[in-house]
């Protein structure tokens, strides 16, 4: 056998184990979904862009990190490589977007990072201006139910 077509046969057994390596984590999503609703499917595709991803999204107890304006874009192209649909990766960026642990890593020049972790941008004034309406909102929000008198009152 030839290095050419030892060549040509690694790299269709390299594909054959990525496609069933996809199906096997499209399967655990679906499993997920299945047994415990929609958050555990939100929790297995923020866990599977952590492994795949883990200097854009670090474990806890690690900080959160700026991630690079339009990484939606960039996370949406390799749906079909990570083996999982394009809205429910939608999804998962908002929830890992959108709360206080990632408000709190929006400040005035930070760096923001692209998906291997290389430096994609600063973060401006205005993201940590927004940032911190974001956060002043949400307390006022957990306020105002909190306050609310229960029934019987």
């Amino acid at each position: 056998m030839g290095f050419e077509q030892l060549a040509s046969l690694r790299d269709e057994l390299a594909k054959q184990a990525a496609a069933e390596k996809s199906v096997i984590r499209q399967k655990k999503v679906e499993a997920s979904v299945k047994k415990g609703g929609k958050v555990d499917a939100l929790l297995a595709i923020i866990g599977l862009l952590q492994k795949t991803f883990p200097l854009a999204f670090p474990k806890k107890p690690a900080p959160k990190v700026p991630l690079k304006i339009g990484i939606h874009k960039d996370i949406l192209e390799q749906a079909e490589r990570l083996g999982t649909d394009k809205n429910d990766l939608r999804k998962a960026i908002k929830a890992w977007c959108w709360g206080n642990r990632y408000w709190d890593c929006l400040t005035e020049d930070a760096v923001r990072v692209d998906l291997d972790g290389n430096a994609a941008g600063q973060v401006t004034k205005a993201d940590t201006e927004q940032a911190k309406k974001l956060k002043a909102g949400r307390r006022k929000q957990s306020e105002t139910v909190t306050a609310l008198p229960a029934e019987g009152d």
